[in-house]
């Protein structure tokens, strides 16, 4: 069993600092699942006399963000916009476990944890919007405002809150495949719709944001449907509600007051009965109703 490790890093760990420990602990897992985590001045590295205070041999001693060490981009040959410490964390880990770079969930993150390290928000669309307010590299930064925070409750904070980024990416991006070789496409007046049997809901937002003004997704395990109109075209499913409700006597549906979102099944709904009606069936009535 490989000794336990001790990770070093800045006091009030930012998002590249959080994210090459949360990769080490992630994704090296063999070798770094357990390892402590500390703090030092920025640019500093433990001293070694000092790993002893956390029951660590010196050589178990890693340096990420920080000390000017194999993880520690503050130093005039790594000086590239390219890169920071979480891209130097990606590249180690490549080589121990190589199907890593065909993780494109990982990439991306590493990618945009690189462009936040060197400030590339301020090139971005309306880059004074207080939507980026709510950003993780911003969240990261208010939990120094609040009185009971410490590098240890902003480093979990960081973590989780990559564990959530990660899962979300790896969905969306499967999302993206999945459109890229499923579904029927057909036509109303109101423009192109997309009907799909699939278990990730993230092709409904996906899909529209592509120009498809209607999505219909069915859970081929669960039964559950779920149907959605882009928020900025006229039509409504008012009619395919009340049609619906007519062809359907077993499932559970929501028909949302906005007229943009027919419903049958939702994670906060959790006793909705799923929905016998096949994905050929409410495609056959919304062009009934809209074409």
């Amino acid at each position: 069993m490989p000794q336990q490790k001790l990770i070093i890093t800045h006091h009030a760990p930012d998002l590249d600092a959080i994210s090459s420990v949360w990769l080490l602990k992630r994704f090296d897992s063999q070798n770094y699942a357990n390892a402590k985590i500390g703090y030092v001045n920025p640019g500093l590295s433990l001293d070694p006399n000092m790993a002893d205070n956390y029951g660590i041999l010196p050589h178990n001693v890693v340096h990420v963000d920080t000390g000017r060490g194999e993880f520690d981009h503050h130093t005039s040959e790594k000086n590239s916009r390219d890169i920071c410490a979480a891209t130097l964390v990606r590249d180690y880990l490549i080589k121990s476990h190589p199907e890593l770079a065909n993780d494109s969930a990982l990439k991306a993150i590493v990618d945009h944890v690189t462009e936040i390290d060197h400030f590339g928000e301020i090139f971005w669309p309306e880059p004074d919007s207080y939507r980026y307010n709510f950003m993780l590299h911003e969240l990261i930064r208010g939990s120094e405002f609040m009185a009971q925070n410490t590098d240890d409750s902003q480093m979990q904070f960081g973590m989780q809150a990559l564990d959530n980024v990660y899962a979300v990416m790896k969905q969306s991006h499967k999302a993206s495949q999945i459109l890229d070789n499923d579904g029927l496409i057909f036509q109303i007046s109101a423009g192109k719709c997309l009907a799909i049997s699939t278990k990730n809901d993230d092709v409904i937002k996906l899909a529209q944001k592509r120009g498809m003004m209607l999505v219909v997704r069915k859970d081929p395990s669960l039964g559950h449907i779920r149907i959605k109109v882009r928020p900025d075209s006229s039509l409504t499913l008012e009619k395919l509600y009340e049609r619906v409700l007519k062809l359907d006597q077993k499932g559970t549906w929501y028909y949302h007051p906005g007229g943009k979102m027919l419903i049958n099944g939702s994670r906060k709904h959790l006793d909705q009965q799923p929905s016998p009606l096949s994905l050929q069936e409410i495609v056959t009535a919304i062009k009934d109703l809209y074409e």
